[in-house]
């Protein structure tokens, strides 16, 4: 432990140019179960490393051998900025020794270490998996219009004899699973408040739904990345749904409810989110 705190340390003051170091890009395939946050690490190793990844952010410390290089990592969301629920970590490919040295924690400022030791000649592919809990909502459950107020009944059967698309929004189906990828966009202005402080200003927003029926919510706002909320469709009746959602570093979650219309505009958005500490409020609306 006393090494990794050292080795962090020194990451922190070492030029760039000394290690390893990038952004991991957003996933864009849609098949990670709800209420699963995932990211898959894929890399070019030569030599010995030690990895460290924290949010969306991946720091390599090169040991021996030629700087490592990205091979196409990806995250659904970012690792939490705190402990994760049911955290996991696998080796997906390998051509030598890879182990996990130290799982996210307060200790390690909730990074996950991992060492390479590739013995063999040039670079060899590695590919490891950290998954976790994003929240509650994995499961898709049933609401009845006009309840969307009230949590769904987990006994209650399904019905079959409904009619209506279950590729469009507000049109009941069994269970909440379209045909088709759905977007939503809206140009509008809102704001969020944790504790009812600070509010951050929210622009112009946007909602994707697929067709599992998990949804990612994000918002343009000040400074350089949006505001993202991820979880699953709950709930729906006519042009209104409802989605159990978590922040994006996992911490706060509550029900969302969102107003759209047939031509796939937003109308309004609203969310109050809780860890049962802090408090978040949400108000968007179209402009």
């Amino acid at each position: 432990m006393r090494y990794w705190v050292i080795l962090l340390a020194a990451l922190a003051v070492i030029p760039a140019s000394a290690d390893t170091r990038f952004r991991i890009r957003q996933m864009t395939r849609n098949d990670v179960p709800l209420g699963r946050g995932q990211c898959d690490i894929r890399l070019q190793v030569d030599g010995q490393v030690d990895v460290a990844v924290r949010g969306d952010n991946v720091v390599i410390h090169t040991i021996s051998g030629q700087d490592a290089r990205d091979d196409g990592s990806e995250c659904n969301v970012p690792l939490p900025a705190g402990d994760p629920r049911g955290f996991n970590f696998q080796v997906v490919e390998s051509r030598n020794e890879i182990r996990l040295a130290e799982p996210p924690s307060r200790r390690n400022d909730f990074a996950v270490m991992v060492q390479i030791r590739d013995s063999s000649s040039g670079f060899g592919r590695y590919h490891f998996r950290l998954s976790w809990e994003t929240g509650p909502g994995g499961e898709m459950r049933r609401e009845e219009p006009g309840r969307m107020d009230e949590p769904a009944r987990r006994d209650e059967p399904a019905r079959r004899d409904e009619p209506g698309r279950r590729d469009e929004p507000g049109r009941r189906g069994d269970p909440f699973v379209w045909n088709n990828a759905l977007n939503f966009r809206g140009r509008g202005m809102g704001d969020v408040r944790i504790n009812g402080e600070g509010p951050r200003r929210l622009q112009d927003a946007t909602i994707d739904i697929d067709r599992g029926g998990r949804i990612v919510v994000s918002f343009r706002s000040q400074g350089p990345r949006p505001v993202v909320f991820t979880g699953a469709v709950i709930g729906r009746d006519a042009g209104r749904l409802k989605a159990d959602v978590v922040t994006e570093d996992g911490r706060l979650h509550g029900p969302m409810f969102l107003s759209v219309d047939d031509r796939q505009n937003i109308n309004s958005i609203t969310l109050d989110a809780t860890d049962g500490r802090d408090r978040l409020h949400l108000a968007w609306d179209r402009r």
